[in-house]
């Protein structure tokens, strides 16, 4: 691989993003174009057709998305199927026209419907209804599939889809009110360790089960794919996980243990659960040849301790 080739990484503050950049840049890759939103709103196509016109990358990987827990995705819905249908349509739509060579496009397990066979295949697309919690953000992310495999077709691009699990880890976002389940259990266990809470109270049953795969994990497997196989290979998307998964309160536990909460946990079970289970099935993954190396509880260690020194620099940490 071209190690000078210009590379842009859309969404490059957020979780995944963040760790495309660090890999890439371990990696040698020396000419990585970024992006704010402030800078470059990816809902306005004139605006990002300006600057693919301007800037010219040869690849391109697509990881900005309005992205949120439940509670998010059930109180943004016109938000979250707007806002990342656009994007997709805008990076992928300019990506063509302005010449890019290869592009990724990073979706999500939401994808598969509500009650899919276990572990989900990449055949189960589209096979059932979707989980209603979350089929705005499923229903953008299924268009922006669509979208590659299209272009794909009709114009001979070399467009790949990734649907990653549940993602964690450094670069995370902790807010309770937008945040996926493990980080929002990090923040609430700590919280609660810090005031001496007796308690901690959790959304749901606590009987649903997740897949959880480190991030730098899922970085390293997007750039495998870029550097080692094309579209052909691949077929329409290609999951990435684990290939485990566990239910939400052994989580909660595993997670209290990690950050040192004393107290009980409590569930609240007059709110949703979501899906009760979406474990991804990671065979085709792994014959193209890449696997996992960080495990969950050593994954869970490593963000916490980002976690207590974020907070620190914040000046919010004990």
């Amino acid at each position: 691989m071209n190690k000078s080739m210009k590379i842009y990484v859309a969404g490059h503050r957020g979780l995944v993003g963040s760790a495309l950049i660090a890999k890439l840049r371990e990696r040698g890759y020396d000419s990585i174009v970024t992006r704010t939103s402030r800078e470059l709103d990816l809902r306005r196509q004139a605006d990002v057709e300006a600057f693919f016109e301007r800037e010219r990358p040869e690849q391109v990987y697509l990881a900005a998305a309005k992205v949120g827990g439940i509670l998010a995705n059930n109180t943004y819905k016109a938000e979250f199927i707007y806002d990342n249908l656009m994007i997709a349509a805008n990076v992928i739509n300019a990506s063509y026209k302005f010449g890019v060579k290869k592009l990724l496009n990073l979706g999500s397990s939401c994808i598969y419907p509500k009650f899919a066979p276990q572990p989900m295949k990449e055949e189960h697309l589209l096979t059932g209804m979707l989980e209603p919690t979350n089929e705005p953000y499923a229903i953008a992310k299924i268009a922006a599939i669509k979208l590659c495999r299209y272009y794909n077709e009709q114009f001979g691009t070399n467009y790949i889809s990734v649907m990653p699990t549940n993602l964690y880890g450094q670069g995370d976002n902790f807010d309770l009110a937008n945040s996926h389940v493990l980080p929002a259990l990090i923040r609430k266990f700590h919280e609660a360790k810090i005031a001496n809470a007796p308690s901690v109270t959790l959304w749901g049953t606590g009987d649903p089960f997740r897949e959880f795969l480190y991030v730098d994990d899922m970085a390293e497997a997007c750039i495998f794919l870029m550097e080692n196989l094309d579209y052909g290979r691949i077929g329409e998307f290609v999951n990435i996980g684990t290939g485990k998964d566990l239910r939400i309160r052994e989580l909660a536990q595993l997670v209290k243990n990690i950050v040192g909460f004393s107290g009980q946990i409590i569930n609240d079970t007059s709110k949703p659960d979501g899906t009760p289970k979406k474990l991804l099935d990671t065979s085709r993954i792994r014959s193209l040849g890449w696997e996992p190396k960080v495990g969950l509880e050593e994954g869970i260690r490593r963000t916490y301790a980002w976690y207590l020194q974020s907070s620190a620099i914040k000046g919010q940490g004990r």
